[in-house]
């Protein structure tokens, strides 16, 4: 990482320093249409005004369209064949071990806000759960250095020494949010307008929780209350002052029958069957500690297999099986998708727009989903919004966007 006073080059990018507080909005699990239709039902008046002359445009997420590798891809600028993050979940080859992506280790790329925060600038993170907080803030200085980082999710355990910041609950002023709740991503709006008051940050990321996606369709009643919510708290982070830069990790699609049962293909059940019990090992990628809300089913897969079994065979078979929509070697896939190869399975299976994948029946727990099944994972979930608060003279109309595109666009074109 290199650069002047005035622009910072990440990861063979460069940014321009900011003329005004940017604050980029991570909403997790918004495809374009929920916004889009709060703001037609007037639950938006803010943003619905702020768009006539602002950045209304869309963007395509990283595959797998899961939480991890969109935030880190977001905030380091690049794919996950740079940064390394390729799921919520991986199968660690060296260590023989199914593991969490959580932790810095894992990470191979700075992140644009170390960057900036290295350079002088303030900067401040929010995520709504704590999985990702060390992964947002991994590079970031605490205590002197000025930093904030902290999760809605364990803003009761914040110290200036881990955080940058003491006390979060008493700074924000709310109650400890339950982590299956929207409040949770209230908190981090709260937690934004609060920060951005007191300490004016150069730069912010907030990253929410998709609890409400998961939950209810673009345009219904608790979809619209959320948004509604979301357009109070981006209207006091405009009177502000502050570019407001807003994206997706991921969209979101129903994934049931018509009576409301999920609908699954259960891969380690089928390879099983096919190859002999545990022969094969499927990861799920989207499997985190939150899994209440979708039972750890998501619309992207990876298996991997023993010498002497024909992966091309394989994924030939796999492909014509009834709710899988491709089926790649994951030699193919790691370069479609711009996966680091070292991290990802011998096979990818990706599921059809209103399909999930799951490794055996009967290692899902699916007794807290209440309502029919929505979720997450492969292309049909790949288009997310990419809004701005102001307008961006000079970015090409044909320019094909990433969410991980949204700091170049804030920083480098916003008016």
């Amino acid at each position: 990482m290199a650069g002047t006073a005035r622009e910072i080059e990440v990861n063979g990018r460069r940014y321009a320093w900011p003329d005004r507080p940017l604050v980029v909005v991570c909403v997790d699990g918004s495809e374009p249409d929920y916004a889009e239709r709060a703001i037609a039902a007037g639950a938006m008046p803010y943003l619905g005004a702020a768009l006539r002359d602002g950045c209304r445009r869309l963007a395509d997420c990283v595959v797998p369209s899961f939480t991890n590798p969109n935030n880190l891809s977001i905030v380091t600028g690049v794919p996950p064949a740079v940064h390394g993050i390729c799921g919520n979940f991986f199968y660690d080859r060296a260590a023989d071990a199914e593991v969490m992506m959580n932790d810095p280790r894992f990470l191979r790329a700075g992140t644009i806000l170390a960057a900036f925060a290295d350079a002088g600038a303030a900067v401040a993170v929010v995520t709504a759960k704590d999985k990702l907080r060390r992964l947002l803030g991994h590079g970031l200085r605490f205590g002197d250095a000025g930093a904030v980082c902290f999760s809605a999710e364990k803003a009761g355990e914040t110290t200036v020494v881990d955080h940058g910041i003491d006390d979060a609950l008493a700074v924000v002023g709310l109650p400890p949010p339950s982590v299956y709740s929207a409040d949770l991503s209230a908190f981090v709006f709260a937690a934004g307008v609060k920060l951005m008051t007191a300490r004016r940050p150069d730069l912010m990321y907030l990253s929410t929780t998709d609890y409400i996606q998961h939950k209810h369709a673009p345009g219904t009643a608790e979809a619209n209350a959320f948004y509604a919510m979301m357009d109070g708290y981006l209207a006091r982070l405009d009177a502000a002052g502050a570019t407001i830069a807003l994206t997706a990790d991921h969209g979101m699609n129903a994934k049931h029958d018509a009576a409301g049962a999920p609908r699954v293909v259960y891969l380690q059940d089928l390879l099983d069957g096919w190859l002999g019990p545990t022969v094969a090992r499927v990861i799920l990628p989207i499997t985190d500690p939150y899994v209440a809300h979708h039972g750890a089913l998501g619309s992207f897969a990876t298996a991997y297999l023993p010498d002497g079994v024909d992966a091309a065979a394989l994924t030939g078979r796999l492909a014509r099986v009834d709710g899988v929509g491709e089926a790649l070697g994951g030699g193919a896939a790691c370069r479609r998708f711009e996966l680091p190869a070292d991290r990802m399975g011998d096979i990818v299976v990706i599921a059809e727009r209103h399909w999930t994948l799951g490794g055996s029946a009967a290692r899902h727990d699916l007794s807290g989903l209440d309502r029919p099944l929505r979720s997450h994972g492969g292309v049909s979930e790949q288009c997310v919004p990419l809004l701005m608060n102001r307008p961006v003279p000079g970015l090409p109309a044909d320019r094909r966007l990433r969410n991980f595109d949204i700091f170049d666009v804030a920083l480098n074109f916003a008016g």
